[in-house]
């Protein structure tokens, strides 16, 4: 009898909608709270996407972004800013699909150990707790938390290792941001892109799941 494989998932666009839009937005309402340029705000945000994903937590983002735009927020300014930017955390967390959950459900009934490794920022892993995600998976690896994130090889080595597993027994499942298939790949995992949410790497040559909810038969076969 065949032992069921691990699965280790990307989180933005593979378990949940990234919502770049809304993420956006709410950026944008930040920075009136701390005194600068909605679009420059947003713009310092997209410019630092590495440093927030593997350095400043969500109020040293605020503060040093807002600095470097000529602005002195308050202790205050900032910590409401902060909130509000943890609060879309959670909303969008609470995005994820009955359709995900079930699949998610399925594979865990049927013995797929679970994985999430994601390059994520602070407030997305202060929520994570409370989301219904959370106790789902069996590891977890968050950029902000490890400090590194995809592509680097010690995103997957450490959800594998979190699983006691070898990388590759493991099937990865992502959209294919930030270069993720091909490091899930060059550590040995067995590779399925997802565009449910985004067709984000077309180019991959490769399987591909219009959705997650066929992952479970797919992995039965």
């Amino acid at each position: 009898m065949d032992v069921p494989r691990p699965v280790v998932f990307d989180l933005f666009h593979t378990l949940i909608h990234g919502a770049d839009d809304e993420r956006d937005r709410v950026v944008g309402e930040m920075a009136v709270m701390v005194g600068v340029d909605p679009p420059a705000l947003v713009a310092a945000y997209h410019a630092s996407w590495r440093d927030r994903l593997v350095r400043w937590d969500v109020a040293e983002t605020v503060r040093i972004l807002a600095g470097r735009l000529g602005g002195t927020p308050s202790d205050e300014a900032v910590a409401r800013a902060a909130a509000h930017r943890r609060a879309l955390a959670r909303r969008v967390l609470a995005s994820v699909s009955p359709a995900t959950l079930a699949a998610l459900d399925a594979l865990r009934a049927a013995g797929h150990p679970l994985a999430l490794v994601s390059n994520a920022t602070s407030e997305t892993a202060e929520a994570w707790p409370g989301s219904a995600l959370a106790r789902r998976l069996d590891a977890v690896v968050f950029s902000c938390e490890v400090g590194v994130a995809k592509p680097d090889p010690a995103s997957y080595l450490a959800a594998a290792d979190r699983l006691g597993v070898a990388p590759a027994d493991c099937v990865y499942v992502g959209d294919g941001a930030d270069g993720e298939l091909a490091g899930a790949a060059a550590v040995g995992m067995t590779v399925l892109r997802t565009t449910e949410h985004n067709d984000t790497d077309p180019a991959w040559d490769g399987p591909a799941l219009t959705s997650l909810a066929d992952l479970p038969a797919l992995l039965r076969d």
